[in-house]
């Protein structure tokens, strides 16, 4: 085992970050990065430590704690695999509108680049039973004379992600899962030290570091593209997602004044079975959404009489319904799915001062007083905190 200042050190390195960032010279940005190292401490201590390939758990991945851009609609769950073993996940389904698993390899901020997806599966193509609960197979061949649920395991996938997407923060079922290695002995032993050695060292020496570089580099990525105030239709693929994943992205880096606004309007897809759209900021940490209207979903959303979705991004509440809350960023991202739905149209953007928005807005968008977002933020951060992340 090395001294504790050894592994203190492995993380100074990570400080020249800064330098990629919008705002190196602002000491907000520094205290937003500094915060972001130590949410990657902590996140990186549940991805190595919770558990092993040979004795899994489900560990919480991305939520309202840990937001490298996590989906505000989501709660992740990771468990670390053996692409050669066996492995028998137990559950309910719950009733969120999405869930499933992702197997890949290199969960992102693992390596200095992003890991690759090996394929998605969703819950509602397990066999399930009347109450809801199913049991599927991860392994590389189907067990001899097994009939159940059987998804093949790469040879190379290395976790598995569960996603489940919510619409009604707090009054649907979560998902409830467990995992378990068949072909491992029951009892997990404790860490050696040199284990405890390579950990420490991946977390302060690696992840950490990972986790903020790639976040950054997907800020940078949009703004050297030209999709600064602007729309850009993705998959994602390059940060990890698999080819099979049915979900089309939306992203801009937004550059707005303390008082300017952004204009979104969109068509929406005939068939839409889930989409949303969130607030990120410089460093790709999701806004604060239990406290702050910083994302919608499509059924938090208010459609105008028209069919189109529009939604007013500003630093103060313009008492529209589709209020987007910056948190008090200037710079940072939007960005929203479509999931499954029959189309992917690309949203307009128009940059307004904040006080001409009413003139740049039709008459008929869904507005609402004092009162009503007062509600709708208690509805939230109650709903939010009803759900289960840990």
């Amino acid at each position: 085992m090395r001294n504790w200042a050894d592994y203190a050190d492995l993380l100074k390195p990570a400080a020249d970050l800064l330098a990629r960032t919008h705002s190196p010279d602002s000491e907000a940005m520094q205290a937003q990065l500094w915060r972001q190292f130590a949410m990657n401490l902590s996140q990186g201590y549940f991805l190595l430590f919770q558990s092993t390939p040979d004795h899994p758990e489900f560990a919480p991945f991305e939520n309202s704690v840990f937001l490298a851009q996590p989906n505000p609609d989501a709660v992740y769950y990771y468990a670390p695999i053996d692409g050669s073993g066996t492995y028998r996940v137990t559950g309910e389904r719950g009733n969120a509108p999405v869930a499933g698993f992702a197997l890949g390899n290199k969960i992102i901020g693992m390596d200095p680049l992003p890991g690759k997806g090996l394929g998605n599966y969703d819950f509602d193509d397990l066999e399930i039973d009347s109450n809801g609960r199913f049991e599927v197979i991860f392994s590389s061949e189907r067990p001899a004379a097994y009939q159940g649920n059987w998804l093949k395991l790469p040879e190379e996938a290395d976790f598995i992600l569960v996603r489940q997407f919510s619409y009604d923060w707090g009054n649907e079922r979560d998902v409830r899962l467990a995992i378990e290695r068949l072909d491992a002995p029951p009892i997990r032993p404790a860490l050696t030290p040199a284990q405890v050695d390579a950990k420490l060292a991946h977390l302060f020496g690696g992840y950490a570091r990972n986790l903020s570089q790639i976040s950054i580099g997907a800020v940078v990525r949009c703004a050297e593209q030209g999709f600064v105030n602007r729309f850009n239709l993705t998959s994602f693929q390059e940060l990890g997602n698999g080819k099979d994943w049915p979900q089309a992205y939306w992203e801009t880096v937004f550059d707005i004044a303390e008082d300017e606004a952004l204009i979104i309007e969109s068509e929406l897809p005939e068939q839409r079975p889930y989409w949303n759209i969130q607030v990120i900021d410089g460093l790709w940490n999701q806004v604060d959404y239990v406290y702050r209207q910083s994302s919608l979903n499509g059924l938090q959303a208010k459609v105008d009489a028209d069919g189109k979705f529009r939604a007013v991004l500003a630093h103060r509440d313009p008492g529209v319904a589709n209020w987007l809350d910056t948190g008090g960023n200037l710079y940072g991202m939007l960005i929203g799915r479509w999931y499954r739905c029959s189309g992917h149209p690309t949203p307009s953007v128009t940059r307004v001062k904040f006080a001409d928005l009413d003139r740049h807005l039709p008459e008929g968008v869904a507005r609402i007083d004092s009162d009503e977002r007062a509600e709708a933020l208690r509805r939230r951060r109650i709903g939010s905190q009803l759900r289960r992340k840990w």
